[in-house]
């Protein structure tokens, strides 16, 4: 089956790269990688926007503004760690890839732009986003809408812990309802564990689809860039 989008940035938790109490676990991170190798032997463009949780949360500092704005630099170098482990794994697999940060971090990482980040894309590289936007009180989920939009996403793949979005938490409740198909306007509305609502309105914005979908079922990351039904799907009204 061909694939259904050219160009998708995947956005994963850095809980994804954690395993066996290790906030890196090698096993996780080469899973993770062979994932997206899948994707990128379908011939997909793949960017891939990292989260940095695994390691440390921007909530875990307390105090007012200007501890929030320290825990959350904290964050961002927690994501340039994921990146370069990730990084590793992809050269280990013969994949090319290259790692992009949104703050100056000298010989570990390319500087973010988007210009070069969208000629390596084209040349078949998996490009790895690090450091969120660059900024503090903007999560990695707004990172992953941004790089999307202003690298011509055709989708904006979420992969979670859950096989999708439900109306509760499922943990919680099992008798959650999950839902197949959902507008960026249901999101909103309702409140939804999709992504945070800046990320969600800027896709909503760009006219940008949403794939939510769980990455510990094996080869989902293939299955969603192909297009099949899988998780929920988030679209315009």
């Amino acid at each position: 089956m061909a694939a259904a989008y050219r160009r998708v940035i995947l956005k994963v938790s850095g809980e994804a790269l954690s395993g066996d109490g290790r906030p890196i676990s090698p096993e996780a991170v080469l899973r993770l990688a062979s994932e997206v190798k899948a994707a990128v032997d379908l011939g997909v463009e793949v960017g891939l926007v990292v989260g940095g949780g695994n390691i440390v949360r921007g909530v875990t500092v307390a105090g007012g503004a200007d501890a929030r704005v320290a825990a959350d630099h904290m964050g961002m170098v927690a994501t340039i760690l994921n990146a370069l482990a990730l990084r590793a794994a992809f050269a280990s697999l013969g994949v090319r890839a290259s790692v992009m940060s949104a703050v100056p971090c000298g010989p570990l990482a390319d500087p973010y732009d988007h210009r070069r980040a969208g000629a390596l894309l084209s040349e078949g590289a998996v490009v790895v986003f690090a450091a969120g936007t660059g900024n503090p009180f903007f999560s990695t989920d707004s990172a992953a809408a941004l790089r999307a939009a202003e690298l011509g996403a055709d989708a904006l793949l979420k992969a979670t812990k859950v096989d999708g979005v439900y109306d509760s938490d499922p943990v919680k409740n099992p008798s959650a309802r999950r839902f197949e198909t959902l507008t960026h306007l249901d999101v909103i509305k309702g409140g939804l564990a999709v992504m945070d609502l800046t990320a969600v309105s800027l896709c909503r914005q760009q006219k940008l689809p949403i794939v939510v979908f769980a990455l510990s079922t094996p080869g989902n990351v293939a299955r969603a860039v192909r297009g099949e039904t899988i998780g929920t799907r988030v679209m315009e009204e």
